[in-house]
């Protein structure tokens, strides 16, 4: 995951700090019982798909903000010490800890009764082998590859684990059904609301991962190279291999041994494609493409929508982003 660009852990502290003495001496936060004056539950989400489930989830019950606006790189996210303040007002916050450091520390701080981790809410996996390590190809042929699915995660909710749960349909049902239980004890009163839409919800991700495992079940090869290396998960539950270019960071370049070791792997595993993402440049993915005389595509990790996007939600980019993979992979 990109991790550019970050705060000091000094700064933020001093935002924080800085934002909630002003909150402190302005009368203090509020809770789920005083809610905002439209009666709705007052949400804050730091980013793109912990917003989706929000929404989804909430219905007519919340009013969702988010801190991390359309076309903003999530792990580029700073806070301004207004933004650190209110999130002290919020009902409920909802994060996943791991994807924004200045986030995480600024939530630490709040203090709001019902915050949510939405990390604690499945279980996290490292994919933590190195992206120049090498490629196995004694593994093809349905397997699961943990140790080539994600490079080098330091900024996980532990130290290597990997925050992408949301590209993973499975898991991000588990998030789903922690959020709706959270909503629910924040807002009792519309507990059983909040049950029924987060069951239709996890009804519509299994349906997903169902056209998943069906698109991808039968193809030529089950490598596919990508910039960021956010699709651990969806490799690893739909049985694909993911090679990234870089590792952790879409924009820097590949050293030329990386570059070398691709050109080989895109031969021997009949890649056909080299994938980039909609908040990144694609540079890297186009030189390495040029090289290798290889195509690009889009492979969205869906941490934001913009105009961009090829699909206006979760659920459509996640289709453009499965039949992007059919081709790529050869489906029948």
């Amino acid at each position: 995951m990109n991790v550019r660009r970050l705060i000091p852990a000094t700064a933020v502290s001093g935002a924080v700090t800085l934002a909630l003495v002003t909150l402190s001496a302005c009368g203090g936060s509020s809770s789920a019982a005083d809610k905002g004056t439209d009666g709705k539950l007052d949400v804050v989400a730091s980013f793109y798909p912990v917003q989706y489930l929000a929404e989804q989830i909430g219905g007519g019950h919340v009013a969702v903000q988010t801190l991390t606006k359309p076309g903003v790189e999530p792990h580029d996210l700073e806070l301004k010490p207004r933004q650190v303040g209110e999130l002290a007002d919020a009902d409920v916050l909802l994060y996943l800890k791991g994807v924004q450091p200045a986030v995480d520390e600024a939530i630490a701080q709040a203090g709001v009764e019902h915050t949510v981790d939405a990390a604690t809410l499945t279980s996290l996996e490292a994919h933590g082998a190195s992206a120049g390590e090498g490629h196995d190809h004694a593994h093809e042929g349905g397997e699961s590859h943990e140790g080539d699915a994600h490079e080098d995660h330091d900024h996980g909710s532990e130290a290597g684990t990997d925050p992408h749960v949301w590209l993973d349909p499975v898991k991000y049902a588990e998030v789903a059904k922690g959020v709706g239980a959270a909503f629910a004890k924040a807002d009792p009163d519309h507990a059983a609301d909040y049950e029924k839409n987060t069951a239709a919800l996890v009804k519509k991700l299994g349906d997903l991962n169902t056209e998943f495992e069906t698109g991808l079940k039968s193809t030529a090869t089950r490598t596919f190279i990508t910039t960021h290396s956010a699709f651990g998960y969806l490799a690893e539950r739909y049985h694909l291999e993911q090679e990234g270019i870089t590792g952790v960071d879409p924009e820097s370049e590949p050293s030329p041994a990386r570059v070398k070791e691709l050109q080989d792997v895109a031969k021997a595993d009949k890649v056909s494609t080299v994938f980039f993402e909609t908040l990144a440049s694609d540079k890297t993915a186009k030189t390495l493409a040029a090289d290798t005389g290889l195509r690009t595509d889009v492979l969205d990790p869906l941490e934001g929508i913009t105009d961009k996007s090829r699909g206006d939600d979760y659920f459509e980019v996640m289709r453009s982003n499965l039949a992007a993979l059919k081709t790529a992979l050869g489906a029948e």
